[in-house]
């Protein structure tokens, strides 16, 4: 029945019910002149001439589709590059909002270089070429194959539930490798036990395939996974803090012209209390400013314009007080003090520096020192200049001995961190202590070996233990910001991005001030005072 044949009713119908469908009608007439969805077309036929009663329904019901909370669709794996020019991997994920597909997360890894063991002498194995692209392909599989299909119907948000089954996934497809590489050993041995006259192990083909189609078994159990238990929720922050940005000014260490390699990054670190976007601006004229002092001082030819691979300038020196009196004078030229408003950190990378066929640390060429004899070294640089308060990786990990006695010698005025000296995060996870001897903190990196559970985790850890917690970043970083809000997420002490050159490193400085802009419009920006330097005493560390 039609609208017109309701009017002619007049007598039938109430002044609410007029009123009611000369609303409606004009909204029919809108939504003609302006055009509307298929859909809306059976909406409005219910609504203004068939069955006005059963419309409410109806209109439940369609936009209950644009109301649903966004799922996983799929995964996109890209291959892209990272800060050094090498191949790696980025992954978009896909969701469905409002009935259309939509890119609401996208990440890039870092290099691997957080996990390369120093101690092996050929360092080649790092650099393989084919190797490394071979990495790529397989993971860019998993993403758009395997990945997609187990993480399809996953809430985005849910990030314990996406973190156990990568981790799950991961895991079984280590011991795939680790079986094939058993299995090839143990066809080698018995090939090479077996006389000549023995006909030849079953042709590779053949065996290939068994293991393709075993392998194929695991991956489709692998993929119908029972969905985890969903998370307990936890209370947002009431305000966040933008962490102290740790930057690397100069470089002097084993790759650097000079003879000194004890340095492989001198770093800033602002006092508390400002705003980072201040604390910024003060780094660059610092910046500035020592480079203009290097240029007067200068005789021999013009100042060196190397930058390494973590946006830092490469200097050649031949002694540590050389780098760090330029920094006190640049510090002085521009009316600030050392000590007070800029601190300085050290990254000593004793993983760099050992030579295993004397047993000693080879500081500078032709100066090597013992483990015990690196620790006097340290005691002193930090007494001529107090401005330093952290040492990052100033011994291996494996001189426990001398991390104590340092710790229990300067550890009331100089963090010592752990950043290469750093075991595993999941070897942290699955102690019950986390404690290390003769550190004060960890530079925790996020590499394809940890998830954003386990930095969560961890970081619970030292907040309970009182240790410092720095998020770093790698060598061959790449040009995405989302460290950036994982350390502001994380609430950590420091962030450690590198140097004030570099696109892969500028764009994570810029991300932190954007995301101090937008707290401190929301009102929930807290204040950097409560990040003083506060050392804790051996007795109270507990």
């Amino acid at each position: 029945m039609s609208y017109k044949c309701f009017l002619n009713k007049g007598s039938q119908l109430s002044k609410e019910d007029r009123e009611f469908y000369e609303l409606k009608n004009r909204a029919a007439e809108y939504y003609r002149a302006n055009g509307v969805p298929q859909k809306m077309e059976d909406v409005l036929n219910l609504m203004f001439y068939e069955k006005p009663d059963d419309v409410y329904g109806y209109l439940a019901n369609y936009f209950s589709r644009f109301s649903t909370p966004p799922m996983i669709y799929r995964l996109l794996g890209k291959e892209v590059y990272d800060g050094k020019g090498e191949p790696t991997v980025q992954a978009d994920v896909v969701c469905i909002t409002k009935n259309e597909e939509k890119i609401v997360s996208s990440a890039v890894i870092s290099s691997p270089d957080a996990v390369q063991d120093y101690s092996v002498q050929d360092a080649s194995v790092f650099d393989d070429d084919a190797k490394r692209k071979d990495s790529v392909l397989t993971a860019l599989q998993w993403i758009n194959e395997s990945l997609t299909t187990m993480l399809k119907g996953y809430e985005p948000a849910d990030q314990a539930g996406v973190d156990k089954l990568l981790s799950d996934f991961f895991a079984a497809r280590s011991l795939e490798e680790q079986d094939r590489k058993s299995r090839e050993k143990e066809e080698q041995q018995l090939s090479e036990s077996l006389p000549e006259a023995t006909p030849p192990p079953m042709p590779p083909t053949a065996s290939k395939d068994k293991k393709t189609s075993a392998k194929g078994k695991k991956n489709n159990h692998q993929e119908k996974p029972i969905p985890p238990a969903e998370p307990p929720e936890q209370e947002c922050p009431k305000e966040f803090h933008i962490p102290l940005p740790m930057v690397t000014l100069l470089s002097c260490g084993k790759s650097s012209p000079g003879k000194l390699n004890l340095m492989d990054e001198i770093i800033l670190i602002p006092k508390p209390g400002q705003r980072f976007k201040q604390n910024f601006k003060i780094l660059l004229e610092l910046r500035s400013e020592m480079g203009r002092i290097m240029k007067c001082a200068s005789k021999t030819g013009p100042v060196p314009n190397t930058i390494s691979d973590s946006g830092a300038l490469v200097v050649g020196y031949d002694r540590f007080e050389q780098p760090l009196d330029l920094i006190t004078e640049t510090v002085s030229s521009l009316g600030l003090t050392l000590g007070t408003d800029i601190h300085l950190a050290v990254n000593c990378a004793a993983h760099k520096l050992m030579d295993y066929q004397k047993g000693k640390y080879e500081v500078s060429i032709g100066t090597s020192k013992s483990p015990d004899e690196m620790v006097d070294m340290y005691v002193e640089l930090t007494s001529r200049y107090p401005g330093v308060i952290a040492l990052i990786d100033p011994l291996r990990k494996e001189d426990r001995e001398q991390w104590d006695k340092l710790y229990t010698t300067i550890g009331h005025r100089c963090y010592l961190l752990a950043e290469f000296a750093l075991k595993p995060i999941c070897s942290h996870l699955n102690e019950d202590s986390l404690a290390m001897a003769g550190i004060n903190g960890l530079v925790l990196k996020q590499t394809n070996h940890t998830t954003v559970c386990d930095l969560i985790e961890v970081t619970k850890q030292m907040e309970g233990k009182r240790y410092i917690t720095v998020t770093g970043t790698t060598d061959g970083e790449p040009c995405d910001d989302a460290l950036s809000d994982l350390a502001v997420g994380l609430g950590v002490r420091f962030v450690k991005l590198g140097g004030l050159r570099r696109g892969e490193r500028v764009t994570k400085y810029s991300r932190l001030i954007s995301i101090e802009e937008e707290l401190a419009q929301q009102g929930i920006l807290g204040s950097t005072e409560e990040l003083e330097f506060n050392l804790p005493c051996e007795e109270t560390r507990d």
